[in-house]
């Protein structure tokens, strides 16, 4: 595929996975905070579909199979932020410790963030 481009460009395989694994150890640690945020944008996509009705009856038809599939793409669009983070932690992390601690301190922040989760899940019951 690379090949029909006229450029050609590196993809770092290992900053892509650090910067994933660091997304989602941030992902897990902040629940509050991405509740939140697809609260947000949920509130967003449903306010923004709304504009492109003109008839109340037409929307009201629709409405909870757009509700659903906006909830969908709500939590789908909320992992960007995390991602964004996610690859700022990681790029801090080569710059300040090197190439390869970027992946291994992620990997533990992963197993770190999920045993809180789970702890935080288990103490809301």
């Amino acid at each position: 595929m690379f090949d029909i481009l006229p450029f050609h460009f590196q993809l770092d395989k290992i900053a892509i996975a650090g910067a994933c694994l660091w997304a989602l150890a941030l992902y897990l640690s902040f629940s509050q905070t991405r509740e939140w945020i697809t609260t947000q944008l949920n509130r967003w996509f449903n306010f923004a579909e709304r504009s492109l009705y003109t008839s109340e009856s037409e929307f009201e038809k629709t409405r909870k199979a757009r509700e659903s599939q906006n909830s969908f793409y709500a939590s789908l669009f909320s992992i960007f932020p995390f991602l964004i983070f996610g690859g700022l932690s990681n790029w801090l992390l080569d710059i300040s410790l090197g190439n390869s601690w970027g992946i291994s301190i992620g990997i533990l922040a992963c197993i770190g963030a999920g045993v809180y989760e789970l702890g935080r899940r288990q103490g809301e019951e």
